[in-house]
């Protein structure tokens, strides 16, 4: 079998002694079992840490957290500190649980994600959380640039250059600037991820100095005040005199509450939701370690270790600064300057260089992981050609072209040309993305399956819920409009994914969910509870070939209205002389042929030594609980040579006939492994006695009985469409709810006839029979001269409106075929072939523009003796009048209570 990591990931099996090498990229094992460059080195400190500490940090660190310290207060910040880190060690709870669970390849989030619930949800979230990925790195390099104009951007309300104050400002000098940065980030991604990891350590050391005297300033800063002014518009400015006060308690009395007000460089309100969006900013780096995965020597150890001590780091970095600036710094001073920690350091290029060191980190590495998301959806073919460049790689692994694709969206997003506009909109994305992590981890424990076995155990569908639910809920309460169009948005891939129906064989958690609450539901359907009210046809339709059957498999489909429908198929062999079961590889077949003709059916084949064996196998044994079979179809016993549907039908001579279904079967091999239909040398396997005893066997097990007639006359382009023939407006459905071959049993009310009259309109419920017009034929003797027959019309039409059938009654006199089944003196004879002409002429008469027509099969001979003559009557009865469904029903099936 292929290795896991081709195109949609087919399965794979892993080494247990070396690291599993990701395919996708390329690594390989040489012919004498050497491998090749291994492209994994990064261990879990320089892989997972280094990135996830300096993602946290970025530029929120710096330059937002007196921002929301000053809006919301000690108070409130502490508790938006804890709702985002409560939300996302949730989130991390998953991952761990995730990533421990097997081989975690390239792609991080988006391969375990998709991985776990299969290609349509991972291939949206996977796109939902590339896009968080780009949003965020443009939030980066505004930060970067941001913090650069405020050392050397010119005095809004000045013209000249002051000092080092020599860049000018503006909404295109941001932009500019901000291309600027990013076309360096570029550069460093191309060079390759594996120097951007070492030298992520050297940017770790510097903002740890930078850290370390943010937290020494107050010990050796004294208490100043400062003038700062800020322009809005072009002729109006603010200036404010805010103080740093030192460590004070009055200081932190007054910040303790919430006072948000306007925001200086977007000229807007602030409010809970809108700084606890800017917050959540310095939270979305959490998975920046997962997104390496494919860079690490041992991710399933790597990213659960690595991630946890950095979040835990980075918590304790936070709330000591919350504390320290609170504490420290008048209100005023800390609404008015971002740049809060440059003013009251000791010696301010520290903090400097450590913001410009953290954004530039921060943006790389965002566009690396971003990058690496893109490299895994375009390899796995899920968005096909817009995506397919991506796949490109350098000689060293780089997918470089994947680089590029994320360069130009940032570059797109830069145009907002403030942080705090497109913050919400990287929150809101994030919260997505981690939600979908949660409903990961949740869908495979409520699965039960027993390979979810993850070595990390701390975690449960208590947290993955609880995860789920808070990401949704804080979506909302940051930006409504944002969490609509962000939903809307991955319900629009969703479908998008659906349709294209990429099929894959990393398994799907919806089938490992539908079983696991199938089986709960079958064995709460009680077939002891059945009531006639409920009934619905349950259908096992044998077909020997489907070659000539498939315009019968697609016209039971219509029937069965919502009700079990079987596929049935017997193999004449004996298990005990063949090496293996031949049944089993022949699955992929049946069901890529249940595709193919687009029906609702399960499939179902056995090997037995005869037909009528293997029939009574499946009646008995196909169907499961209270979902069992309770009507079998089988196609009319004649000696007329089947036609051959596939060479008819488009579907079948016209497809792809390159490419497979990706269950290994193509429209070559579908047609190459249905024999031909049979013709004049053809040997029959099944003889009339078999067959008439395969109905009998039915009857006497309580199931009832359909045989099918001429159906292949039915067009392939409908399937049971309504078409116009002749001069009928539409199409109709006849029923002859008469035994045909027995005038004087003749009866309009036994089980039998109201089966007949039940399945017609089961039919005509059915949405491609919906307008075709039901008629009802009754046989009555008009010479009688007792005028009994209007009696029994009468009772037939209340009957009619009892059973709330809509259809229209037909009145046929047959005295003449009545009188020739009867000799004189009205003596009863055996059913003659003069009869059988006059029978079948009748229904020609009557019924030779409809479409299909329902009549009452007799109840087949006990005596195998007389086999071929029910068979033979049966024939003549049908003879040249189209598609036929002759039914002996044993089982009440209609109701006239409410």
């Amino acid at each position: 079998m292929a290795n896991e990591h081709s195109p949609l990931l087919v399965h794979g099996v892993y080494s247990m002694i070396g690291d599993a090498e990701d395919s996708r990229s390329g690594s390989a094992v040489t012919g004498e079992g050497s491998p090749k460059s291994n492209p994994r080195k990064l261990d879990t400190f320089f892989g997972v840490m280094v990135p996830t500490i300096l993602s946290m940090f970025s530029i929120v660190l710096f330059l937002r957290t007196g921002f929301v310290m000053g809006h919301a207060g000690l108070l409130h910040g502490l508790l938006m500190l804890f709702v985002a880190y409560f939300i996302i060690s949730l989130t991390i709870l998953s991952i761990c649980a995730i990533s421990t669970n097997g081989a975690v390849e390239g792609g991080g989030a988006y391969f375990m994600i998709s991985r776990s619930l299969g290609p349509e949800f991972g291939g949206s979230i996977g796109l939902m959380f590339y896009l968080a990925k780009v949003c965020a790195c443009g939030v980066y390099v505004l930060g970067l640039v941001e913090a650069i104009l405020d050392v050397f951007g010119k005095d809004p309300g000045s013209t000249v250059a002051q000092g080092l104050r020599v860049l000018p400002q503006g909404y295109w000098y941001t932009v500019l600037y901000a291309s600027v940065v990013l076309l360096l980030c570029l550069v460093v991604c191309l060079v390759g991820a594996h120097i951007y990891a070492k030298a992520s350590f050297i940017i770790l050391l510097v903002v740890t100095v930078s850290l370390i005297s943010i937290i020494i300033s107050p010990l050796i800063v004294s208490p100043q005040r400062f003038n700062i002014t800020h322009t809005y518009g072009k002729n109006h400015s603010v200036t404010v005199n805010p103080s740093y006060t030192g460590f004070n308690g009055t200081t932190l009395k007054n910040n303790l509450g919430p006072h948000y007000s306007l925001d200086y460089s977007t000229n807007t309100m602030m409010s809970f939701a809108t700084v606890f969006a800017v917050m959540f900013t310095s939270c979305t780096g959490i998975m920046a370690g997962a997104n390496m995965s494919g860079e690490l020597k041992n991710p399933s150890v790597s990213i659960p270790k690595g991630t946890i001590i950095a979040v835990s780091y980075t918590f304790t970095v936070y709330l000591l600064l919350y504390l320290l600036l609170s504490s420290t710094c008048d209100r005023l001073l800390l609404i008015n300057d971002y740049a809060v920690f440059q003013r009251v350091n000791v010696w301010p290029p520290f903090v400097t260089i450590g913001v410009y060191c953290a954004s530039l980190s921060a943006a790389m590495c965002s566009m690396i992981g971003a990058s690496r998301i893109l490299h895994a959806l375009a390899l796995d073919k899920l968005f096909g050609l817009p995506l397919a460049p991506a796949a490109v790689t350098s000689s060293s692994g780089n997918p470089w072209v994947s680089v590029l694709y994320t360069w130009g969206l940032v570059q797109c997003t830069l145009f907002a040309g403030q942080l705090n506009v497109i913050a919400g909109i990287v929150t809101v994305f994030y919260l997505l993305a981690y939600a979908a992590v949660d409903l990961a981890c949740l869908a495979l424990e409520w699965a039960s399956a027993p390979n979810f076995r993850p070595t990390f155990q701390f975690f449960s569908w208590h947290t993955c819920l609880l995860g789920i639910v808070s990401c949704v809920v804080m979506m909302f309460v940051i930006n409504p409009v944002y969490s609509s169009a962000s939903i809307v948005l991955l319900l629009l891939l969703l479908l998008i994914l659906h349709y294209r129906s990429p099929t894959s064989s990393w398994g799907y958690i919806s089938q490992a969910l539908i079983f696991h609450q199938v089986r709960k539901y079958l064995l709460m359907l009680d077939s002891r509870k059945d009531h006639v009210k409920f009934w619905r046809p349950q259908v096992l339709l044998m077909v020997a070939n489907p070659r000539s059957s498939c315009q019968l498999i697609c016209f039971v489909n219509q029937l069965k209205k919502g009700g079990l429908y079987v596929l049935g198929h017997v193999q004449i062999g004996d298990l005990d002389v063949l090496p293996s079961d031949p049944v089993q590889p022949q699955y992929n077949f049946w069901l890529s042929l249940v595709d193919k003709l687009g029906v609702k059916a399960f499939v179902d084949l056995t090997l037995s030594p005869s037909v009528r064996q293997g029939t009574q196998h499946l009646l008995r044994i196909t169907g499961l609980g209270g979902m069992k079979p309770n009507t079998l179809v089988l196609g009319f016993y004649d000696n007329c040579y089947p036609e051959d549907y596939f060479l008819q039908d488009p579907v079948f001579c016209e497809g792809d006939r390159g490419e497979g279904d990706n269950f290994g079967v193509d429209l070559p091999s579908l047609q190459a492994h249905f024999s031909p239909v049979r013709h004049a040398e053809s040997p029959r396997t099944l003889q009339p006695e078999e067959y008439v005893s395969i109905i009998l066997d039915a009857i006497k097990m309580g199931k009832n009985v359909c045989l099918a007639r001429y159906f292949f006359q039915l067009p392939p382009e409908s399937k049971g469409v309504t078409c116009k023939r002749g001069n009928d407006s539409m199409d109709t459905i006849d029923v002859w709810p008469t035994n045909l071959l027995s005038p004087d049993s003749a009866s309009y009310a036994d089980v039998c006839s109201l089966f007949l009259l039940q399945m017609a309109c089961v039919l005509n419920m059915a949405s491609r029979w919906r307008r075709a017009r039901l008629r009802i034929f009754v046989c009555v003797e008009s010479e009688l001269g007792d005028q009994g027959w209007l009696a029994k019309e009468e009772q037939f039409r209340e009957l009619l409106g009892k059973l709330r059938i809509r259809a229209s009654i037909k009145i046929v006199a047959w005295d003449n075929v009545a009188r020739m089944f009867r000799g004189e003196g009205s003596e009863r004879q055996k059913v003659s072939e003069e009869f059988l002409c006059a029978v079948n002429a009748l229904l020609r008469e009557h019924s030779s523009t409809a479409a299909v027509r329902f009549l009452y099969l007799p109840h087949p001979p006990s005596s195998s003796e007389l086999s071929q003559q029910y068979l033979m009557q049966l024939d003549a009865l049908t003879r040249d009048l189209g598609p036929a469904l002759l039914i002996h029903g044993v089982t009440p099936v209609t109701c006239t209570e409410l």
